[in-house]
């Protein structure tokens, strides 16, 4: 989440005509992530979050939006889209796109536990299994096809050896793609910062708008690479184990999966390596952004790869 949009206060009580949540009081920006301006929104009937959507059009968003709503109604810990007037779920605000979710309680942690782990894997399969009847879908627009164009955007920017790398493991992964096992809608992007925790227990996933079709061991290996991570690009063996025995206390691997994982970790350090890379090298203006460091999957990368070919 970022800041790119200001909006003002004469926009914002315009904007909270077409709803039912009182009078507006506040916005207060989020810096953490990259790709839309979100705030927390204070009104006299409580705090929200309202996103402005940067790329998303007006036209993409029922999907993420129902998709909140639909896993909200099955238990699955999310924050449910707030309605306007006229029943929509998305708006405008600043000739962009934009939405109100309700704020949960909860928080995320830099550092998970074996127990927080467990549970953030536990959920995670408790949305795998709950979008089986969701009746939409989306592409993946951050997948093979993607890294593929982002790369030939990247090459002249790289050193020879991460241009090298990065055109090595394109086409192992086309090799490997890993399309023979299940999928559905997945997350696609849960790092710790994306799971609020109340204690041990999952308060809530946020920032769906990544949400996507996809092979659910490539959700799941995303996740694990980030709650696993340490702070000298390896992963620690007890959280993702203690990831993978939440996962499965839900919904049981296939062999095929489990034995899948490795790869598709490497498919989730090429994802965020070339989204960060692509961060670092053609940035877009904000007046609160925060661009992460790219060499953290690069690195995270390397290990796994040496790891394989042990």
């Amino acid at each position: 989440m970022s800041v790119y949009t200001s909006v003002s206060d004469d926009e914002m009580r315009l904007f909270l005509a077409d709803y039912t949540l009182g009078e507006f009081i506040a916005l207060r920006g989020i810096a953490q992530g990259v790709t839309n301006s979100n705030y927390f929104l204070d009104t006299t009937a409580g705090t929200y979050v309202l996103t402005v959507f940067e790329v998303l059009q007006q036209a993409e968003l029922p999907f993420f939006l129902l998709l909140k709503q639909y896993l909200s109604e099955r238990g699955v810990a999310c924050p449910a889209p707030i309605a306007r007037k006229d029943g929509r779920f998305d708006s405008v605000l600043a000739n962009k796109p934009a939405c109100v979710v309700r704020c949960l309680n909860g928080h995320d942690v830099s550092v998970p536990t074996e127990k927080q782990c467990f549970h953030t894997g536990a959920m995670l399969a408790k949305m795998h299994l709950a979008v089986a009847d969701f009746p939409l879908s989306m592409p993946n627009p951050r997948y093979d096809v993607w890294w593929h164009e982002s790369a030939q955007k990247l090459l002249p920017h790289l050193s020879q050896d991460d241009a090298q790398l990065l055109q090595d493991e394109i086409v192992f992964l086309d090799r490997h793609s890993g399309s023979h096992l299940p999928a559905g809608i997945i997350h696609a992007d849960l790092f710790k910062d994306n799971v609020l925790l109340n204690g041990d227990e999952v308060a809530g996933f946020i920032d769906f708008y990544y949400a996507c079709r996809g092979i659910f061991m490539y959700d799941l290996a995303i996740a694990v690479n980030d709650w696993a991570h340490t702070a000298d690009h390896h992963l620690r063996g007890d959280f993702q184990a203690a990831f993978l025995n939440g996962y499965q206390s839900v919904r049981p691997l296939s062999a095929a999966e489990a034995a899948y994982l490795p790869i598709a970790q490497r498919a989730g350090c090429i994802r965020f390596w070339v989204s960060r890379l692509l961060d670092y090298h053609f940035p877009q203006a904000g007046e609160m952004t925060f661009i992460k460091d790219p060499n953290v999957f690069r690195d995270l990368l390397l290990v796994l790869r040496e790891q394989q070919a042990a």
